[in-house]
């Protein structure tokens, strides 16, 4: 067993749990991370598929109750068959656009320096979107409309661009259409349960010939645990931020990072994959 690759498994599973969920996109870090530890190859890619799958599981736990009655409810009650329509409804846009676009987005942006810009450009977009006046109109997730499903489904698409992030641009984009912060991180959760599904398994497809389960199940399954693990801590500290903050640090925390990535790259003093 290679113990490096061990270290590494661990790294990036810390650092995708503790992104995913949060403003700062996890993809963004991935990408960076990924270039700094010198696992941005393919093998690297099916990785982040594996850890990936530790966040959605973590979701799932953290949401068990809410999941298992919405399944239940499906055959007969209207209020689980509004949640189940919204999600889906709420995930068509970036499937379509990913479709549409994916391969140019993933030639063109998946960098580290396109991704640093993203970081500060959508910081830029989350301080705007919290000085504004909010006017509350969804205090719950259940209370969304089909059309209040829709327009949050384009919001997440802007998550295609990398650095932007998923989480990020749903809950921002919530806050913009009326819901509470509660409601907007609310379901920008329970979206990444098939966005994150379909994704992944369509990238694991995407790079199977690079899949070596017999040699590789060790370091996936350190870096599954600890991105369950520490994506589980994530959500229940964004839970309980929101109850008493706004979203400001993590664009001050975006700009910073992002900055650094800019500086590195241009005095030479890291170098990222062109």
């Amino acid at each position: 067993m290679d113990l490096i690759l061990l270290i590494k498994a661990f790294i990036l599973g810390i650092v995708e749990g503790l992104t995913e969920f949060l403003p700062v996109s996890s993809t963004g870090h991935l990408i960076l991370v990924g270039d700094l530890l010198s696992f941005n190859d393919d093998k690297g890619k099916v990785f982040e598929i594996v850890i990936q799958v530790g966040a959605i599981l973590a979701v799932c736990w953290e949401y068990r109750v809410k999941i298992a009655t919405v399944i239940r409810g499906l055959p007969s009650q209207p209020s689980a068959q509004k949640f189940a329509l919204n999600l889906a409804v709420a995930f068509m846009p970036l499937a379509v656009l990913g479709l549409l676009f994916g391969k140019f987005i993933d030639v063109v942006l998946f960098k580290p320096i396109p991704v640093a810009l993203a970081f500060i450009v959508g910081a830029f977009v989350i301080i705007w979107a919290e000085k504004r006046d909010h006017k509350i109109r969804v205090q719950e997730v259940e209370d969304l409309s089909w059309q209040d499903a829709l327009k949050l489904g384009f919001a997440q698409a802007f998550a295609l661009i990398p650095g932007t992030s998923r989480s990020g641009a749903t809950i921002i984009g919530g806050l913009l259409f009326g819901l509470s912060r509660k409601a907007a991180t609310e379901f920008s959760f329970f979206l990444a349960i098939p966005t994150l599904t379909v994704a992944s398994a369509y990238k694991l497809y995407k790079h199977r010939e690079a899949l070596d389960f017999a040699a590789d199940a060790p370091y996936f399954a350190v870096g599954l645990v600890v991105a369950f693990l520490s994506a589980l801590i994530a959500i229940k500290a964004l839970l309980r931020y929101i109850s008493h903050h706004d979203f400001i640090a993590f664009a001050w925390y975006r700009i910073v990072f992002g900055l650094i990535v800019l500086a590195t790259a241009y005095s030479g003093l890291v170098q990222w994959t062109p």
